[in-house]
C-alpha cells in the first residue's frame, strides 16, 4: 500500500474489481492469492480505513487516550464515497456531479439500506428514523449533551472588567518635548495592561521576531517569555538588565520567524472566550506586510471563528521604513483589512488616539462582547507625541476629527491626514497660510474604513426607512459646513482615503503611495511617493484654482 501514488488509489476504486484484482493484488503472488476467493464485487467493496465506522471510531478513542505527544490520524478515503460506479465514485467528474439520476440514487438507497420505494425515489424523500429507535434515541442524546440543536456560541463566562480610559492617562498626557513613536506608545500601552489587576495577567503578548525592534525588551524581565521547558542556555545578554529571559511562566509568545504560528497563538487566546470560558487578550505585533499580505487567510479564518484580540501592524505605511527594500513597503494592509466584515480597523497617528482605539477596543469586545477584532497600524518614526484635545474620544472612535483650525480667511482649504503623513498635512497647513495666506483646517483621520462602513449603514437605513427622517453619515456632518477644497493624504494607496469621497461635500483630492518605490531616506521616499507637504500644499492650491475656474463667468 506504501508504494502506490494518489491517482492509482483512485483508479483501484474508478476502475471496478478486476481492475484492482489486477493491478493492486496481482502486483504480488502472495498478495492475488489473498483474494483468490473474492469476487471482482467483493474487491471493489472493499472498505478504505476512513469509510469504516468501527476504524474512526477505535482511532480516536486512540487518539484521545494517547497522553504525552500530539496524534495524527490519517484516513484513507474515496473521491465521492457513495455515489456508486454510475454517480461519479472515485471519478474526476464528481467534482461536476450537481444531481442523480433515478438508476445512482437506487443504487445509493441499496447501499446504505435507506427504506425508500422504487415509486417514491424520483421524489427524493427524507428518511426519518422512528421516534424510539435507536438511531433517533443516539441523535437526540448527543444535540441534548452539546446543548441544543443548532450551533451557537453561549457565552460561558462573564464579561471582563475592563479599564476607565483614565488608566492610560501617560499616554493622554503627551511626552512634553520627547519624541516616541506609536509602537513604542503601544509597548507602554502593554505594559499598563499588564500590571491591570482585572485583566492583566489575561494579556496575551505575542511577537514572531523584532521583539527588540519594538522596544518591546523591556517586557523580557518584567514578565518573561514563555518556554514550557524554561531557560535551557544561558543567553548572550545575561549580564545586560534587560536579557532575553525563557520562563516556563512567562506571558510573551515569541514564535520565533514565524507569523503563521504567531497567528495560530492570536487566534488561540482570541477565541478562549468560547472554546474554554477564558477571556484572553492577545495582542500580536508584528511587521505590518508580515500580516494580511502573507498569511491574510488565517486572519480571514479568525474573523470566520470570531476571534477578539488585536493585531498591531508596526512599520506600517508605505515609506516609514526606507532602505530595506519592498519587502516593508506596506502601502495596503489597511485596504486589506475591509475585505473582513468584522475587522475594525485604524491608523493613529498619536499615542493618544492609539490609547483611545485600545481602551474602546477592550470595552466592545470583552465588556460588550461584540464578535470583532482590531487591526491597529503602527509606525516607527519618532515624534512629539501631544495631549489628548478635550472631547476628541467620539471622532478618534467614529473615525476622523477636527484637530487644528486654521486662521481666518474666506479662502480656505481642508486637509485630511492619517498616521505618519498627518504630519506632513500639518506642516503643509502651515505653509499655505504663511507662504500663500490660504488658512487650512485639518482633519485627523484614525479609519476611512470605519468612516465609509458607517456611511453605508446610514444609507441602507434611509434605503429602508423611507418614512423615517434620513440619517447623515459622519462625514457629512463634520465636513458639511466647511468652505473650500479637500485634500486627503495618506501613507497608503490612494484607495484607502478614496472610500469616502462620495460623502465628501466638495472638490476632493487624493494623495497615495501607489506603486513601488525606493529611496534611500523616508524624506526622499515621500517625496518620490508625492505625499510630502509640498504635495499637499501643491493640491491644496490646485484644487482651489480649479474650483474657483469652474465657478468663475464665461
Amino acid at each position: 500500500m506504501e508504494e502506490c501514488v494518489d491517482g492509482e488509489y483512485q483508479n483501484f476504486k474508478a476502475k471496478g474489481g478486476a481492475y484492482t484484482r489486477e493491478n493492486f493484488f496481482g502486483k504480488y503472488p502472495e498478495l492475488k492469492e489473498m483474494v483468490a476467493n473474492m469476487s471482482d464485487e467483493d474487491i471493489w467493496h472493499l472498505n478504505r480505513g476512513g469509510h469504516d465506522a468501527r476504524k474512526v471510531f477505535n482511532a480516536y478513542q486512540a487518539a484521545i487516550k494517547h497522553t504525552g505527544q500530539p496524534t495524527v490520524i490519517l484516513a484513507k478515503t474515496v473521491k465521492g464515497f457513495g455515489l456508486g460506479r454510475t454517480g461519479g465514485e472515485a471519478q474526476n467528474i464528481t467534482h461536476q456531479q450537481k444531481k442523480l439520476d433515478d438508476a445512482a440514487l437506487r443504487e445509493f438507497r441499496d447501499r446504505f439500506n435507506i427504506p425508500v420505494s422504487d415509486a417514491d425515489i424520483a421524489n427524493l424523500p427524507y428518511f426519518r428514523p422512528a421516534e424510539n429507535s435507536e438511531e433517533s434515541r443516539y441523535l437526540q442524546g448527543q444535540r441534548k449533551a452539546l446543548g441544543g440543536y443548532l450551533p451557537q456560541r453561549a457565552a460561558t463566562r462573564a464579561a471582563a472588567q475592563t479599564p476607565a480610559l483614565e488608566a492610560f492617562r501617560p499616554l493622554l498626557e503627551g511626552t512634553g518635548d520627547r519624541e516616541i513613536s506609536t509602537t513604542m506608545a503601544f509597548v507602554r500601552l502593554l505594559g499598563v495592561l499588564l500590571k491591570d489587576p482585572a485583566i492583566g495577567s489575561h494579556v496575551v503578548p505575542i511577537v514572531p521576531d523584532e521583539a527588540r525592534t519594538f522596544g518591546m525588551e523591556g517586557l523580557f524581565r518584567q514578565i518573561g517569555i514563555y518556554s514550557s521547558m524554561g531557560q535551557l542556555y544561558t543567553p548572550q545578554d545575561a549580564d545586560q538588565l534587560l536579557y532575553y529571559r525563557e520562563d516556563k511562566k512567562g506571558q510573551i509568545l515569541e514564535e520565533g520567524i514565524n507569523e503563521a504560528g504567531a497567528m495560530c497563538s492570536w487566534i488561540a487566546a482570541g477565541t478562549a472566550y468560547a472554546n474554554h470560558g477564558v477571556n484572553m487578550v492577545p495582542f500580536y505585533i508584528y511587521y505590518s506586510m508580515f500580516g494580511f499580505q502573507r498569511i491574510g487567510d488565517f486572519i480571514w479564518a479568525a474573523g470566520d471563528m470570531q476571534a477578539r484580540g488585536f493585531l498591531l501592524g508596526a512599520t506600517a505605511g508605505r515609506t516609514t521604513l526606507a532602505g530595506e527594500g519592498l519587502q516593508h513597503q506596506d502601502g495596503h494592509s489597511q485596504l486589506v483589512a475591509t475585505t473582513i466584515p468584522n475587522c475594525v480597523a485604524y491608523d493613529p497617528a498619536y499615542a493618544y488616539e492609539l490609547a483611545v482605539i485600545v481602551w474602546d477596543g477592550l470595552r466592545r469586545m470583552y465588556a460588550e462582547r461584540e464578535s470583532i477584532f482590531y487591526y491597529i497600524t503602527c509606525m516607527n518614526e519618532n515624534y512629539v507625541q501631544p495631549a489628548l484635545p478635550p472631547g476628541a474620544e467620539t471622532g478618534i472612535l467614529k473615525g476622523m476629527y477636527l484637530l487644528s483650525i486654521g486662521g481666518r480667511g474666506k479662502v480656505r482649504a481642508n486637509l485630511l491626514g492619517s498616521g505618519t503623513i498627518l504630519r506632513e498635512v500639518i506642516r503643509a497647513a502651515e505653509v499655505l497660510e504663511q507662504d500663500f495666506g490660504v488658512p487650512a483646517d485639518v482633519f485627523s483621520v484614525t479609519s476611512f474604513s470605519e468612516l465609509r462602513r458607517e456611511a453605508l449603514d446610514a444609507e441602507r437605513w434611509n434605503l429602508l426607512h423611507s418614512d423615517q427622517p434620513p440619517r447623515v453619515p459622519y462625514v457629512q456632518e463634520v465636513l458639511g459646513e466647511q468652505q473650500g477644497p479637500f485634500v486627503a493624504a495618506t501613507d497608503y494607496m490612494r484607495i484607502v482615503a478614496d472610500q469616502i469621497r462620495q460623502w465628501v461635500p466638495g472638490a476632493f483630492h487624493v494623495l497615495g503611495t501607489d506603486g513601488y518605490g525606493r529611496s534611500d531616506s523616508r524624506a526622499a521616499l515621500r517625496g518620490f511617493f508625492e505625499v510630502d507637504h509640498r504635495y499637499v500644499v501643491l493640491a491644496a492650491l490646485k484644487s482651489r484654482r480649479t474650483k474657483a475656474n469652474s465657478t468663475a463667468p464665461r
